[in-house]
């Protein structure tokens, strides 16, 4: 900015002190319509000049642009078809490839016939190092063709599936290593009134892009164009440039359009595909992955085992321990008031899966078990889910300011009884960002089905430079966040990925949005621009599960918490009690308001004929008030003794 007000100046033939800079012009400031635009002062060429000393920086009150809520400026192109992505590229004499993909991760080929797939007409068959293509002009062709090639495989025999992979982390995994540490959380321990320890337990998940891996190569005259679906593209240029044997200059990476990534086109195993076929054949070459492709040949996100312990004394926590297996650190810096703290990790090493970032790396299961042990903590001393954090959180500002502003934008009220209906609570920090989510959601407990009403979701990124993308990204974040909580699950068994289409792999549809999504932009314009592509999906399934408790009394400690997995907490609840979670004694006068208790028969079956007025009737003093004992002895007759 300040070469271009110089260069401006001297083309103006004024004192560079008089000039200002607009809408990409240098302009006379006394006078503007003297100008000069930044194209006519470049022309296209490199400014070859030295800068010196520091350049003035405006305050952020002068700021006409930063701050100012703008739409996306390809957002028409997307919505009405016009945006072209990699698949939608074409060359002439281009060929589509379909490849020969082992039965499961890490098999390796022991025969191979391609004979049948050389006879269809028009189709060319590649088999160079390892990788066997059918090319043919239609991707239809290819695949046929491909279909036809006989293969016989040797797969790896590992002993381990979606159901057993959390005990196999735990045993091969290794020692956990301390990578955060506060105070001494072994001298708290003993100091503690109360110990809770509870383990959290979340799948490997899938990227499952709208778009699957694509990418258009054409190698020619020694030098190689790539268009390719990808978030990494020097990465993908250098990979390239290794696959084919050129140096990285005369490789060129065009990326379109990319229709989601979410981390796992950071990884980028379907332009080496094209790039390798097209030398091979001397023609563009387009390979575009299949549904069962993106599933099979991802690099997911791991799975996940927590362990926490934390204390209580005198009403706080005095003591708080994470031991994670798989997922790492990230999201796991102190943002509560504890005086002894601790993380420890044991991190994936790609087995029996591969492995990679997925939306808020990791960040997402560790903000789960911390905020469902915040919460269970709050069960505990019968505190309001949101107080209590309030109550950890007299070093952090900004947090606490985030917290405070969702919950006064929610209404928040304790739900102090289980009524099939609740709130839920849940604080996350990721890339300097603070979040806070508060969830309204109804637990169907016949079905196990859970119906998110309400989100609103709070955030301080810092200083925003575009609300409306910043709204935008915590409002897809929301809804993608409701993947990983209820649906989103990878099965296999062995090295063999069983979801092969979203028939069984299910993400989020607009069935399942909220009717509510809120956000709060608590926007700190003292603080630097921080992250906002993520932070808001890392408090999504800690919220739900907090809501669902509120809602049922069960607590659920493992991603995704599918109606089947609902129901057995709710089972689980009754069986280790009539009214779980009973706190709606609140003044600790051993009473529950009559209310309360009508929302005890609500968890247990609905509400049944007779039961309110035998509560009423056991309010004999007319204060509005049953005796717990009372309360209890209605409710398992109303349950039929449960």
């Amino acid at each position: 900015k300040a070469v271009l007000k110089q260069m401006g100046a001297e083309q103006l033939g004024v004192p560079v002190a008089d000039v200002s800079v607009a809408d990409g012009a240098v302009f006379v400031t006394a006078d503007p319509n003297r100008r000069v635009t930044y194209a006519e002062l470049t022309k296209g060429q490199q400014i070859l000049r030295q800068v010196t000393g520091s350049a003035p920086v405006d305050p952020v009150s002068a700021y006409t642009i930063v701050g100012k809520p703008t739409p996306r400026t390809d957002a028409v192109a997307k919505v009405t078809g016009q945006a072209k992505y990699a698949g939608d590229m074409r060359l002439p004499g281009m060929l589509c490839a379909s490849i020969l993909r082992p039965p499961s991760l890490g098999a390796t080929r022991q025969s191979l016939d391609t004979s049948a797939a050389e006879a269809v007409p028009g189709v060319t068959v590649v088999n160079t190092g390892g990788l066997v293509a059918a090319l043919h002009e239609q991707p239809d062709v290819a695949a046929k063709a491909i279909g036809l090639v006989k293969a016989t495989w040797k797969e790896n025999s590992l002993a381990v599936d979606d159901k057993a992979i959390f005990d196999y982390y735990e045993r091969s995994l290794g020692s956990l290593r301390q990578v955060t540490g506060v105070g001494s959380v072994t001298t708290a321990a003993q100091q503690a009134e109360t110990t809770i320890e509870n383990r959290f337990l979340g799948g490997y998940l899938a990227h499952a892009p709208m778009e699957p891996h694509t990418a258009l190569a054409d190698y020619r005259d020694g030098q190689i164009t790539v268009w390719a679906s990808t978030q990494n593209p020097f990465g993908v240029r250098d990979e390239v440039a290794a696959a084919v044997g050129l140096p990285a200059s005369k490789v060129r990476i065009i990326t379109p359009f990319v229709g989601g990534g979410f981390g796992g086109k950071s990884s980028n195993g379907q332009a080496i595909e094209a790039a390798r076929l097209s030398k091979a054949v001397g023609k563009p070459v387009m390979v575009a992955w299949s549904r069962e492709e993106e599933l099979t040949l991802d690099h997911y996100r791991p799975a996940a085992v927590h362990i926490v312990r934390s204390g209580l004394k005198a009403g706080k926590v005095i003591f708080f321990d994470m031991g994670i297996y798989g997922v790492g650190d990230r999201g796991t810096d102190l943002f509560y008031s504890f005086p002894n703290y601790r993380v420890r990790t044991a991190d994936d090493r790609g087995v029996p899966l591969p492995t990679g970032p997925w939306r808020g790396p990791g960040n997402n299961a560790n903000t789960f078990a911390r905020e469902c042990q915040m919460d269970i903590m709050a069960a505990k001393l019968g505190a309001d889910p949101v107080q209590f954090r309030l109550d950890h959180l007299s070093n952090n500002a900004r947090m606490r300011a985030v917290l405070e502003a969702a919950a006064k934008q929610f209404g928040w009220q304790t739900a102090r009884f289980p009524s099939g209906r609740g709130y839920g609570v849940a604080l996350g920090s990721d890339a300097g960002t603070y979040v806070a989510t508060i969830m309204e959601v109804k637990v169907d407990g016949v079905t196990g089905k859970v119906q998110v009403l309400r989100v609103v979701c709070a955030q301080d990124m810092g200083l925003v430079v575009n609300p409306q993308g910043a709204i935008t990204q915590m409002e897809g974040c929301t809804n993608m966040g409701l993947g990983y909580s209820f649906s989103e699950e990878l099965r296999f068994q062995g090295t063999k990925v069983l979801d092969r289409s979203f028939a069984t792999y299910r993400i989020p549809t607009f069935m399942d949005v909220p009717p509510k999504i809120e956000t709060v932009l608590v926007n700190s314009r003292s603080t630097p621009a921080h992250g906002g592509g993520e932070p808001a999906i890392v408090t999504v399934g800690a919220a739900a599960a907090n809501a669902i408790f509120d809602a049922t009394g069960a607590r659920l400690y493992q991603l995704p918490m599918t109606p089947e997995r609902v129901l057995a907490a709710i089972e689980k609840a009754r069986q280790e009690g009539p009214a779980p979670g009973l706190t709606g004694d609140v003044n600790a006068d051993g009473k529950v308001t009559t209310a309360d208790a009508m929302l005890a028969v609500q968890l247990a079956l609905g509400l049944r004929t007779g039961t309110e007025a035998q509560l009423r009737a056991a309010d004999t003093d007319g204060s509005g008030k049953v005796e717990v004992g009372d309360a209890l002895r209605i409710l398992r007759a109303a349950v039929g003794g449960g």
